[in-house]
């Protein structure tokens, strides 16, 4: 069976959850529902299938992804994702180097507002804060949706958020996170996700206290 025999619905729902599943391709989706649910995918089919299923398909492709990133590709496979509008991020402060010394430039994988509720791979933007302990400033949101033709989309958001020190993501794979960490940013996974200035806040009381040493390493560079 091929992709031109799919719905136009269903199709759309195996390349939404292909854009979360970081690393994986719409076709790879479609042989994981293939190995679970049979072909070819129905709204009825789609229905029934559980994350379990999802995990074990096609050799355990998918068997490594956290549960939150599984969760979300099985709500939109079956229909049930959220269409609520997007919110969009709130107005940035000017910033010049040196406005804040000491401090520390924070990436955030966001969806909504001044949320952190992104998965790496798959978010719409990343807002950038700088951080010291005695300041905090919203200084830009970079858009990922204009990403290059047949471009590595981890390569390119990595390369997005290259002058941060730290990134914090509801959930990275192991193949970004290595892309990430490449290039001298430090991953946090809150994978319950939360309001991203609480977070910030939270940074600067640890950035007032004795830092844990991996994060005075990143203060020492």
């Amino acid at each position: 069976m091929t992709t031109a025999a799919l719905s136009e619905d269903i199709a759309l729902r195996i390349g939404l959850a292909a854009r979360l599943l970081e690393d994986v391709s719409p076709a790879q989706v479609l042989q994981v529902l293939a190995d679970s649910i049979g072909l070819p995918p129905t709204a009825d089919k789609l229905a029934t299938l559980r994350i379990k299923d999802l995990k074990n398909a096609h050799q355990g492709l998918l068997g490594d992804y956290d549960h939150a990133v599984l969760k979300d590709a099985l709500a939109v496979l079956k229909g049930e994702a959220s269409q609520e509008q997007q919110i969009a991020p709130p107005a940035v402060k000017p910033y010049t180097e040196g406005d804040l010394p000491h401090s520390i430039r924070v990436a955030c994988a966001s969806n909504n507002g001044e949320m952190l509720d992104g998965h790496f791979g798959s978010c719409l933007r990343f807002l950038i804060y700088q951080v010291a302990a005695d300041g905090l400033r919203l200084i830009e949101y970079r858009d990922t949706s204009d990403l290059p033709a047949g471009a590595d989309k981890n390569e390119v958001r990595a390369a997005l958020i290259s002058d941060c020190q730290l990134l914090y993501v509801v959930s990275i794979g192991g193949p970004a996170a290595a892309k990430v960490v490449k290039r001298g940013i430090h991953p946090i996974k809150q994978p319950e996700g939360g309001e991203a200035r609480v977070l910030m806040r939270q940074l600067q009381t640890t950035l007032n206290t004795k830092a844990p040493p991996w994060l005075a390493k990143i203060l020492a560079r």
